[in-house]
């Protein structure tokens, strides 16, 4: 009895499994067949369009620097010199280090004025649309000319930073910024922290506008304060705004490139090259194409790996 009992079992479960292969076999009805080719003639432009400008140029940056290509002339297939050449550079690796320096600290006042800057304008005050305007302009006008403009104004003698500042007794007026390392990365962490603050706080301020208006009205019933409603209620749900905000502005970081180019140029000596300005400077200067597109498949591997390891971090507290 038993031994039937488990015979049968088996028999109808092999049955079910071959049930299910026959209805996976069956054909797709016509109908579906429509829907299926014009689903693929709907994503066929984007497919051709990634394929020609990302995949293609990807593709080939990778050939290139296992070449010695030279720009202009024969070239050859040295496998990954380049890459070898490149832990013996250390202007290379010095852009590297400056890098993530600059990116650790421009990163975190970005993300605390533009939050700070959003809980301001959220709250509908008078002249809050002003501000908001006056505050996200920067943005708009753009680094390359605000660069051009600070550049200007950290002239010594009468730059208007100079100016103020020995006002207030804080630096002489003849402070040459762009010829001291230590300064020229300050004033430049001071722009690109007032340009990108305008930004993130629209874009927290995006996701503060979901946020249902009865969730703080239940927290002021429990008598929460100003910043328990902020740490219990909007922070939690601001977390992929915030999230996609820190992705916008290390990325960023990590790809500058104008305002150290028209800044310092890179000066005083190489102490402010960035990685992307060395990938110019090989590229265009010293035309060594092979050896520029080893850097940038560096570039492109390392902003992968920070990008992943970003989203893994947010997926673990969603989880």
């Amino acid at each position: 009895m038993a031994g039937g009992a488990i015979a049968g079992t088996e028999a109808r479960r092999h049955h079910g499994v071959a049930g299910e292969r026959v209805l996976r076999r069956v054909p797709r009805t016509r109908r579906e067949r429509l829907e299926a080719r014009a689903g693929w003639t709907l994503v066929s432009p984007a497919i051709v369009m990634v394929a020609v400008f990302i995949l293609f140029p990807l593709g080939f940056c990778v050939y290139i620097s296992l070449t010695n290509w030279p720009l202009i002339g024969p070239y050859h297939f040295i496998g990954f010199a380049n890459y070898t050449a490149l832990a013996h550079n250390s202007v290379f690796l010095q852009s590297i280090v400056f890098t993530l320096e600059y990116t650790a600290i421009v990163t975190v006042p970005i993300l605390v004025f533009g939050y700070l800057l959003a809980v301001f304008v959220r709250s509908n005050r008078p002249g809050a649309s002003i501000f908001r305007t006056c505050v996200f302009l920067p943005y708009i006008v753009g680094l390359t000319t605000l660069s051009f403009l600070a550049e200007v104004e950290l002239q010594p003698g009468y730059g208007t930073v100079n100016v103020v500042l020995s006002k207030l007794h804080l630096a002489s007026i003849n402070t040459v910024w762009v010829q001291n390392a230590n300064l020229a990365l300050v004033a430049i962490c001071v722009l690109v922290v007032w340009l990108a603050s305008g930004f993130t706080m629209m874009l927290l301020l995006a996701g503060m506008q979901g946020i249902p208006e009865q969730l703080y009205e239940s927290a002021d019933v429990d008598g929460a304060t100003w910043w328990e409603k902020e740490r219990m209620v909007t922070i939690p749900l601001l977390r992929r705004s915030i999230a996609l905000s820190l992705i916008i502005s290390v990325v960023g970081s990590i790809l500058a490139f104008n305002q150290f180019y028209i800044i310092t140029d890179g000066g005083p000596g190489t102490s402010t090259v960035s990685l992307v300005m060395e990938i110019y400077e090989t590229f265009n200067t010293a035309m060594h194409v092979g050896a520029a597109s080893a850097m940038a498949v560096v570039l492109i591997i390392v902003v992968g790996l920070i990008t992943f390891v970003q989203f893994r971090i947010l997926r673990a507290d969603d989880v």
